[in-house]
């Protein structure tokens, strides 16, 4: 089992934090099916009625992760969390393409509850992944490029033993290595919240992505909360 640890420097600074994680190993992705094509549809209608005209900084999640990119010198408007930029998109757009069953599940519930969420490819994974601050060494590759990057010292980021970067800024995007396609077979997928009441919102989040992702794209599922008391899943 691939492991998932907070760094106590990221704790301490983001007391708050609340990390859903979701180990989902021998799925089987495949192109979204279409009554899983039509809920995603429905549920973008249902999130853009709900929001109506209000400002995306306006709700509490995003105006939380606006707030923990600027605690690590990022500009939020600049540097979107995966929730807001999905959002954005929506609320721009008017629609969020289908890519797969599993990303699609995932941006579903992300979209529903307002929490950024993303999933890693394990194969590219060596020993774990840590989200910790970065020392400007660390190699990351966008999954939208082919060059790659180092990370500014400082951000937020989630690396493997290696010193592989899985994502950068935090939620904001993912690597070439770590993006879910149908030949992906097992994942880490993450929900996180910074906002007062986002305990809850993990809970149900973790909740409705289990059962699309049983319905979906079967496999077997463990699921833990990190925070302060518990900053690594497996335990140590």
């Amino acid at each position: 089992m691939i492991s998932f640890c907070y760094h106590t420097d990221i704790l301490e600074r983001y007391p708050n934090l609340c990390g859903g994680i979701l180990q989902v190993e021998n799925l089987r992705n495949q192109p979204s099916p279409p009554e899983l094509q039509e809920a995603f549809r429905a549920e973008q209608q249902q999130v853009l009625q709900r929001i109506g005209e209000r400002p995306l900084s306006e709700i509490p999640s995003l105006a939380a992760w606006r707030s923990a990119f600027r605690g690590f010198g990022v500009e939020p408007t600049k540097y979107r969390s995966a929730a807001e930029a999905l959002l954005r998109r929506l609320t721009k757009k008017g629609d969020i393409p289908s890519i797969n069953a599993l990303v699609d599940a995932y941006n579903l519930v992300s979209i529903r509850y307002a929490l950024p969420m993303a999933a890693f490819d394990v194969r590219f994974i060596q020993g774990g992944i840590t989200v910790r601050f970065a020392n400007g060494s660390e190699r990351f590759t966008p999954h939208d490029q082919s060059e790659v990057e180092h990370p500014e010292a400082g951000e937020v980021i989630f690396v493997d033993q290696s010193g592989l970067v899985f994502a950068r800024r935090w939620c904001w995007k993912q690597s070439a290595e770590s993006t879910s396609t149908l030949e992906t077979r097992s994942v880490i997928l993450t929900i996180e919240a910074q906002h007062p009441g986002g305990l809850e919102d993990v809970r149900a989040a973790i909740a409705d992505v289990s059962a699309l992702l049983a319905q979906y794209v079967g496999g077997r599922i463990q699921a833990a909360i990190l925070g302060v008391s518990q900053p690594c899943f497996p335990e140590t």
